[in-house]
């Protein structure tokens, strides 16, 4: 049977289509791509602000926050530590609040006290900070006169922070289960007054007229309320401190079975 010239047009026509076809797919897998892959941002240097990486939720039916990290006793972390010494000695209304701002320094956060260039890290000699908290001359100590000097304890904290490279480091003070077995005025509770409150609360004229200096006077805020609310945040109450981060929830724990146990000077 003879093939009529139609016929053989279409074949070849065919024929060149499949051999173009059979062209271009052996180029196709040249040209597609893998799927994309999120471009992950390197975290950088994590070792002054750590990321979270436990994942692990608060145990609340045994007590136990294992979130974060735990506290090393060997380090000074400026927001548990340092902080609430400013704050309560020295960012305060006539001072180095934000409204205040004298000599255009405000101590109510790390960059606020990196950014006023009075400290230098790893230098207590070249720390201004530190020299002001440590001179004997009462016109240029900090805190100002008639307000107290700096405990022996506060300033060795500060200090120790400069000297340990003035990092905001920071760890989970709840950490862990908290203990509130044993705690006495002396061991626990004064110290975490003078830590956090006496700053204001102490002196001729503390402020709210409340000084915290004494048992006595600790005993009466602590038994009628004010304290334990004023530190909880509760509703009704000044928060306390006073321009500052509340208490962990230990420290709260703490306050609280003390009062419970009605607040001994022991």
């Amino acid at each position: 049977m003879r093939t009529t010239p139609i016929l053989t047009k279409i074949s070849a026509h065919l024929l060149k289509i499949l051999v173009l076809a059979g062209i271009i797919l052996m180029f196709v897998p040249a040209c597609m791509h893998d799927p994309i892959e999120p471009v992950i941002p390197d975290p950088g240097d994590t070792t002054e602000n750590p990321i979270d990486t436990t994942g692990n939720p608060v145990d609340t039916l045994a007590g136990i926050d294992t979130t974060g990290y735990p506290c090393n006793p060997d380090t000074v972390y400026f927001y548990k530590d340092v902080l609430p010494i400013l704050v309560s000695n020295c960012a305060q209304s006539k001072c180095h609040d934000a409204a205040s701002h004298e000599e255009g320094l405000v101590l109510d956060s790390y960059a606020h006290v990196m950014s006023g260039h009075i400290v230098r890290a790893n230098d207590l000699n070249r720390s201004d900070l530190y020299k002001v908290i440590t001179s004997n001359n009462s016109e240029k100590r900090m805190p100002r006169p008639p307000a107290a000097k700096l405990t022996t304890e506060q300033i060795d904290i500060i200090a120790k922070w400069i000297q340990q490279g003035a990092k905001d480091l920071t760890c989970n003070e709840n950490y862990g289960s908290c203990d509130t077995t044993n705690i006495t005025y002396s061991g626990v509770i004064k110290p975490l007054l003078t830590h956090y409150c006496t700053g204001c609360h102490s002196g001729a004229n503390p402020s709210g007229s409340i000084s915290l200096t004494s048992h006595a006077d600790v005993q009466a805020v602590a038994l009628n309320g004010k304290l334990l609310g004023s530190v909880s945040w509760s509703y009704g109450y000044q928060k306390m401190p006073r321009n500052g981060a509340q208490w962990s929830a230990c420290n709260i724990n703490k306050l609280q079975n003390w009062i419970e146990h009605g607040a001994p000077n022991n």
